[in-house]
């Protein structure tokens, strides 16, 4: 079985950029949110959806590594895939690359499920097996 691969792209605007002309650093953080709400309907599953069913994913750490500048009116290819999901853990990296494959960032996001009372919540079934084929170590692939 081979790992899926989650993309999305997105478009520096100059709300994203710096008076240098570069992403503001914190401005990746959305960058990663929207990618990553792309990849969970692409999945059939939205954060709405699952915090309606009394689930939300709480972000714990975050961790960023700056590669290179992206630019404004860059397209950003954005990879993202899940590499923890068990009990109440929802970890994912991230890449960031811009047009010519140079990376812009490396990142991870470290998430707890919990009910709305901020009380731990095992994840729910059905996320964990439409995140199951993104996962190296189920498909029997090496990790990225």
């Amino acid at each position: 079985m081979s790992i899926e691969t989650f993309r999305h792209q997105h478009r520096v605007t100059y709300a994203d950029c710096t008076v240098g002309n570069h992403v503001y650093y914190a401005r990746y953080l959305d960058l990663l949110e929207a990618a990553r709400a792309a990849f969970f309907r692409s999945v059939d599953l939205s954060f709405l959806q699952l915090q309606e069913a009394g689930f939300i994913f709480p972000v714990i750490e975050v961790r960023l590594r700056y590669r290179t500048p992206a630019r404004y009116d860059d397209v950003l290819e954005i990879e993202v895939w899940p590499t923890v999901v068990e009990r109440v853990r929802l970890n994912f990296s991230y890449v960031v690359r811009l047009p010519t494959g140079k990376q812009t960032l490396e990142g991870e996001t470290f998430h707890v499920c919990t009910g709305l009372n901020e009380k731990p919540l095992r994840l729910p079934e059905q996320l964990t097996r439409a995140l199951r084929p993104y996962l190296p170590e189920i498909a029997g692939a090496p990790a990225r």
